[in-house]
C-alpha cells in the first residue's frame, strides 16, 4: 500500500470551492460560501466537545487518499441516536439507515450505525487522520472501498448514470493506488448482500482490475 501524502486536507476549503465553483447555485448561496469555512471547524469542534462517536467517510475522506473532485457536504457514520446531543444539525429527510439534515448551512449526510456494515466499518476500518482543522475519525482505504462497494448495485438500480461513472472511478482509483487485498473485502460483504448482486459486484470489481492491469502495462 502507497503512503498518503504529506498535504493535510483543509475540509473547509473544500466545501467552500464546491460551493463557489457550482454554477447552478444562485449568486446569493455562492457569497455565503465564504463562511463555511468556520461552519465546518465549529461542526468538527462541536462534535469532539460532546464526544460524539463517529466516522468521516465519503469524498472529504477520499481526499484524504487520492485527488479528487470537490464535495459539498459531509458524510459520517453516526449512531442517530447521538442526533439528541446535536440540536444544531436540523434534519430534513431520513430514508432507512440514512439521513439528511444541515448545521447552520453545512450539509451533512448521515450513515447509521443501525446498519450492521456501516457499524462495522466505523468499528474496524477507522483512523484517525490528520486535517488543517484538526484529527478526525476517518475510515481507511478498506473503509471506503467497503462502503463503495456495498453502495454500487443500489447506484445501479437508481439508473443514475453519472453517479455510477463516479462510484466506480472512487473505487478504481483506491484500488489503483493502494493495491489492497479485495478478496476479504468482499467476503465482509456477502451477508449484507444478495447472490445476484454480489456475484456482479465481483464481476464489475474484476474489470476495474483488468482495466487497471492494462493500465500498468500501458496499454489504451
Amino acid at each position: 500500500m502507497r503512503a498518503a501524502g504529506l498535504r493535510k486536507v483543509h475540509i473547509g476549503s473544500v466545501v467552500r470551492n464546491a460551493v463557489l465553483f457550482d454554477f447552478k447555485r444562485l449568486q446569493g448561496e455562492r457569497l455565503n460560501a465564504e463562511s463555511l469555512v468556520q461552519t465546518v471547524d465549529r461542526l468538527f469542534r462541536l462534535l469532539a466537545e460532546r464526544r460524539i462517536e463517529y466516522l468521516l467517510v465519503g469524498g472529504v475522506a477520499m481526499l484524504q487518499y487520492v485527488e479528487g473532485r470537490n464535495t459539498e457536504d459531509i458524510d459520517l457514520i453516526m449512531a442517530m441516536s447521538s442526533l439528541q446531543h446535536l440540536p444544531e444539525i436540523e434534519i430534513d429527510e431520513r430514508h432507512g439507515d440514512f439521513a439528511r439534515g444541515r448545521f447552520q448551512g453545512l450539509q451533512i449526510d448521515l450513515l447509521s450505525t443501525r446498519n450492521p456494515l456501516f457499524e462495522r466499518t466505523r468499528r474496524r476500518y477507522a483512523t484517525i487522520r490528520s486535517f488543517v482543522e484538526r484529527d478526525i475519525p476517518c475510515a481507511t482505504v478498506e473503509g471506503l472501498l467497503l462502503l463503495k462497494m456495498y453502495a454500487l448495485p443500489s447506484v445501479y438500480r437508481q439508473g443514475n448514470f453519472a453517479r455510477v461513472g463516479l462510484y466506480e472511478n472512487d473505487i478504481a482509483t483506491l484500488l489503483h493506488e493502494y493495491r489492497p487485498d479485495v478478496e476479504p473485502l468482499l467476503a465482509e460483504l456477502a451477508p449484507h448482500l444478495g447472490e445476484t448482486e454480489l456475484a456482479e459486484l465481483r464481476r464489475m470489481v474484476t474489470q476495474i482490475q483488468q482495466r487497471i492491469e492494462r493500465f500498468d502495462r500501458g496499454l489504451v
